[in-house]
């Protein structure tokens, strides 16, 4: 599990996170909230971009405040972002194998590793192409490769499905749901759709102006009538 002590995040005059308390147990967190709500910011903490102005991050009892980003990662921490991070010019293997790398993973075991994690993705029959050769939903499936590639302990997706039609969508949700179960990864989930968060998150987390305004199942906390009607909209919610 992820602990959240009393995090604060300034920019400037901005409260960007507002003594953020939390406990985010195994399996797949959904982080939603309205845009500005510090959601980002949140998984830019957990990454180790961020410093925060005070509080804590304790993963599986590892304290990881005083981490930077780049031990973070070799410790266990992936992520994807709102933009792509793959290299268009290299192959779907070699985008996935340099991650493997990068994060200390060990040379004898980068092609089974790799391997694994375009087996998953269902990549494996495109790993020789360029990414910059695949289609656009392909495309987020190499981030996702990338970010369960190798052993995870935490698996950080930002928007990982914005702009997939239906379809790619659920099959987006369906790799998303066997991510711990397969790589035993505690994941984090931001997104704005609720579909998709209702059906792969246990639990979910609403932020609004970098506070906390509801936690728990997710079921429960897409019910609640502040969450529908101030940050949600019922009708995204039907």
């Amino acid at each position: 599990m992820i602990t959240l002590e009393n995090l604060t995040v300034r920019f400037g005059g901005v409260i960007s996170l507002d003594a953020v308390n939390a406990t985010l147990p195994v399996g797949t967190v959904g982080l939603i909230g309205p845009n500005g709500a510090g959601k980002t910011t949140l998984l830019n903490v957990l990454s180790g971009f961020v410093k925060p102005d005070s509080g804590r991050v304790v993963a599986f009892d590892q304290e990881l405040s005083g981490l930077s980003g780049h031990r973070r990662a070799r410790w266990g921490i992936r992520r994807t972002f709102q933009t792509e991070q793959a290299i268009a010019g290299l192959s779907v293997y070699d985008n996935v194998a340099m991650v493997h790398e990068h994060t200390g993973g060990a040379r004898r075991e980068r092609r089974n590793a790799v391997g694994q994690a375009l087996e998953f993705v269902g990549l494996s029959a495109q790993q020789s192409r360029a990414v910059g050769q695949l289609s656009a939903a392909d495309r987020r499936f190499v981030e996702l490769a990338r970010a369960v590639v190798g052993r995870p302990r935490v698996v950080l997706l930002d928007e990982p499905a914005a702009g997939l039609p239906e379809t790619e969508t659920n099959r987006m949700g369906e790799a998303i749901r066997a991510v711990p179960q397969q790589f035993q990864a505690l994941t984090v989930l931001v997104d704005h759709d609720m579909a998709l968060v209702s059906s792969c998150c246990e639990s979910a987390l609403v932020l609004d102006f970098g506070r906390v305004i509801a936690f728990g199942a997710t079921a429960e906390v897409l019910g609640d009538e502040h969450v529908r009607r101030a940050y949600l909209g019922a009708e995204d919610i039907e």
